[in-house]
């Protein structure tokens, strides 16, 4: 069976991070082996949470890890809280990456035009680094400006593009992804972009490849909702080392996604609570 490491934190409610990876991964049939940054009573949306850092223990995993001869078929990195965090997972990469692994770097620092308080730019110069490690990265708009430019740059492009139509920012995304699998060699998924045409309202991801774009597009229901960058990432890690093409898997995760969106809208879910994919679970295998 194929292995993916996955390196994030494990956050006993917000259905998001490891909670979110292990069981997608899972019932994809690819064996997830967790490396845990940190352990949160809840993830970070919620007024309170206790959080357990892991960066001094990382270390001592991966040493352990290496006496297995452990050879992953994937690695998935996704929130990391700091810059030190970062270095660790760099280091991991550097470790354990082998010609064929297959790496995804989901590079959380912000959304919605604003960093996250655990944002600096070394931070942002870190997961640079990773980035370049990557077969696949799948930041939002906020995160792929991050990459390029750092935050006083973002924050002015962000400016520019409020008041942007749905066709105008479509274009424009499909600029930033050029200068993106230009500049990091990669494959960028770029997730989450909301727009509007003819008075309904839509939700895009854009695949760019260096010899095209594609775009995978659904309508759009609710708002934000915890843990749905972390089921769409897992989607992909799993089905990048079970070589399926990344178009299938992104169209795979905004079915799925659509769904338990759907239902956490129904019963009034908190946004903080994630959504209700679990029902959903089942059509991710593969029937054979």
């Amino acid at each position: 069976m194929k292995k993916i490491a996955v390196l994030n934190d494990l956050s006993g409610m917000g259905k998001c991070s490891l909670t979110a990876a292990i069981p997608v991964i899972s019932v994809m049939g690819v064996q997830t082996c967790p490396l845990p940054t940190a352990i949160l009573s809840a993830q970070t949306g919620f007024p309170s949470y206790y959080c357990d850092d892991y960066t001094d223990r990382m270390d001592i995993l991966m040493d352990e890890w290496q006496k297995m001869d452990f050879h992953p078929d994937g690695i998935y990195t996704g929130f990391l809280a700091d810059a030190a965090q970062a270095d660790k997972a760099v280091d991991f990469i550097q470790r354990f990456k082998k010609k064929e692994t297959k790496v995804l770097v989901d590079p959380v620092m912000g959304d919605d035009g604003e960093e996250y308080p655990i944002y600096t730019e070394e931070l942002c110069e870190k997961m640079r680094m990773l980035v370049r490690e990557a077969a696949v990265i799948t930041p939002n708009i906020t995160e792929a400006l991050l990459l390029l430019y750092g935050r006083e740059k973002m924050h002015t492009e962000w400016q520019k593009i409020s008041g942007f139509s749905g066709e105008e920012l479509l274009k424009y995304v499909q600029t930033i992804g050029s200068l993106l699998t230009e500049k990091f060699d990669v494959e960028a998924v770029i997730t989450g972009i909301s727009h509007e045409e003819d008075g309904a309202k839509y939700i895009s991801n854009l695949i760019c490849k260096k010899a095209a774009q594609t775009w995978v597009t659904t309508k759009k229901e609710g708002g934000s909702y915890s843990g749905t960058g972390d089921l769409f990432a897992s989607i992909l890690s799993a089905g990048m080392v079970k070589g399926t093409d990344t178009a299938a898997s992104v169209q795979k995760a905004v079915n799925f996604l659509a769904k338990g969106i759907h239902d956490a809208v129904e019963e009034g879910t908190d946004r903080n609570e994630g959504i209700c994919f679990e029902t959903y679970l089942y059509e991710l295998a593969d029937v054979k």
